[in-house]
């Protein structure tokens, strides 16, 4: 969305000018088949990232229960393929649901590798995938949920050990699944340490948290944190206010947290693509968005950016350019203008995932989508590459929009920003 209220960063004339030499830029790209000369290696290094998702086994391991050497081959080929199309980064889940993908001592192992939680798989997928990354020169970015416990609400369902048995005072059931309590002190301790083990024991070149802070809003039921707002909301106008509160501090303990254990690894947010809409706040993004992440996850995404609690942000820019509701374009804009002159890199998040799916609009059915989405981001110095949703539609790749995209913006190997 166009950012009208936030347009400080460049004139008005200079925004449409700098809009109409992109659109000039689709329009050649799209009828000649040609890339403008800065759709290829705009920057020296940039993000060529890829999700590699593993809760419900989304795109890893194809089932849980199988041997390890089979789990081991289909997680090799994921990174194959991500340095096959030139990618440079693999943003891979390693704790989806309260669980582990390493040896935790916080947490059980996770059930999406054996089908049962907390049952040793027989080898380490975290320290697999970091060794064979690296050896791939591809970049491994950890992965973490922070709250979500279960995709289901009975805790008879987890091993009698799990943390949230033992404290079911952390627990709040809502939507059909269980989460820890953000507002409980406790809570956060306990998050950051069970996601700093990892960060100890393995040499990540980057901590990554997706768009998960308090859950999605469910119509018709209240996320009951009412007991936590008593005893440590005294301090705030509103629970909204207090609930940002507790999403700011454990974003700010687990940066900390990271540059104390280990210096030189970074920390990178993927939130939904919008912060706010501007018919509620000026600051906002032109857009009609029914979800915003200051409102309804409690997340003020623009003012980690502002305030450099993170080092990078890949917010999910997930429509079509000209979508009318959020259109590609304008959060393109908006999220740029956010990034201007601070020291968080900007990302962006692709929805590869739509690209042929049955009932996206027309838009997702051309396979030149999403390489129009590199074009225009080019003319943004503010974008320093973009990321993809998710590994397992580029291994296939149906309508071949991925391959329109290395064949567009990837002709040439690159190093991801440091």
């Amino acid at each position: 969305m166009v950012a009208r209220a936030v347009s400080g960063v460049r004139s008005g004339v200079a925004a449409v000018s700098r809009r109409t030499l992109a659109l000039g830029a689709l329009a050649a790209l799209t009828t000649a088949g040609s890339t403008p000369a800065y759709a290829i290696g705009q920057h020296r290094r940039e993000m060529r990232g890829v999700w590699l998702a593993t809760v419900a086994n989304r795109d890893w391991p194809s089932r849980p229960g199988l041997p390890p050497e089979e789990q081991r081959a289909e997680l090799i080929a994921h990174l194959d393929r991500a340095a096959a199309d030139r990618l440079n980064t693999v943003i891979f889940q390693v704790r989806p649901t309260a669980d582990a993908l390493w040896p935790s001592p916080y947490e059980p192992w996770s059930e999406y590798l054996t089908g049962t939680q907390g049952r040793d798989p027989g080898w380490d997928p975290l320290g697999t995938a970091v060794r064979e990354a690296h050896a791939r020169d591809l970049e491994l970015h950890a992965w973490f949920n922070p709250y979500r416990i279960a995709n289901h609400t009975d805790p008879g369902r987890l091993t009698p050990d799990h943390p949230a048995r033992l404290h079911p005072e952390w627990v709040v059931p809502y939507g059909g699944k269980l989460y820890y309590n953000p507002g409980l002190p406790e809570v956060r301790r306990f998050v950051r340490a069970a996601i700093l083990d990892a960060v100890a024991e393995y040499p990540v070149d980057a901590v990554h948290f997706d768009d998960y802070f308090y859950p999605y809003p469910v119509a018709g039921q209240t996320f009951d944190d009412a007991a936590a707002y008593d005893a440590y909301g005294g301090g705030f106008d509103d629970r909204a206010a207090w609930r940002r509160d507790n999403i700011d501090r454990l974003v700010r303990a687990v940066a900390a947290g990271i540059r104390r254990v280990r210096p030189g690894t970074r920390f990178g947010i993927s939130p939904f693509g919008v912060w706010r809409n501007a018919t509620i706040d000026p600051r906002g993004s032109d857009t009609q968005a029914g979800v915003q992440t200051y409102d309804d996850l409690y997340a003020d995404t623009r003012k980690w950016v502002r305030e450099h609690w993170i080092d990078y942000i890949v917010p999910q820019i997930y429509w079509n350019i000209g979508f009318p509701a959020a259109d590609y374009a304008r959060l393109l804009d908006w999220w740029a203008a956010q990034a201007a002159g601070t020291r968080t890199r900007l990302y962006v998040g692709e929805a590869l995932y739509k690209a042929g799916a049955a009932g996206q609009p027309p838009a997702w059915q051309d396979p030149a989508e999403l390489s129009r989405h590199l074009t225009l981001a080019a003319e943004y110095p503010q974008v320093r590459g973009h990321v993809f949703f998710a590994a397992q539609e580029v291994a296939r790749d149906p309508l071949g929009a991925m391959a329109r995209v290395v064949a567009d913006h990837y002709r040439r190997p690159a190093r991801p920003p440091r």
